[in-house]
């Protein structure tokens, strides 16, 4: 597949998938045996876990969105650096809804396989968030 397309790939996985919580996107833009990592630090292998990732992070922040500031492609990888934000609803990490607006930076690796997405490795930073949850 070429750059455009994997770029293409990126953009919808975070503007229509993730900022939507559309999982009704997976087929399309998911290899079925997708390997994930989470910014927070989570793994899943496949749909059905990928889904109660994408679940629990909806839930502890309903008005979660991915904002994609750099993309880098070469061949079948793209590195990809973003802001999280959302607002606080549901308890994450034992901390109760604080109902607080977070920001927090992470970077994410993606693999491509036959036109679809087949691996996504995500860093973020949870200190940052934490911190923003605690109040310090």
């Amino acid at each position: 597949m070429s750059t455009n397309h994997n770029v293409q790939l990126i953009g919808r996985f975070y503007n229509e998938m993730w900022n939507h919580f559309d999982k009704s996107l997976f087929p399309e833009l998911l290899a079925e045996d997708i390997r994930f990592r989470g910014s927070l630090g989570q793994s899943a292998v496949g749909y059905g876990e990928f889904g109660q990732y994408v679940n629990y992070i909806h839930n502890a922040f309903p008005d979660f969105k991915n904002y994609v500031e750099d993309v880098v492609t070469e061949g079948d990888q793209s590195f990809v650096r973003l802001t999280y934000r959302g607002t606080h609803q549901g308890e994450i990490f034992g901390v109760k809804p604080t109902h607080k607006a977070i920001e927090y930076a992470g970077a994410a690796l993606f693999r491509f396989n036959d036109g679809k997405i087949s691996e996504v490795w995500v860093l973020g930073d949870i200190y940052g968030l934490l911190r923003q949850l605690h109040g310090d």
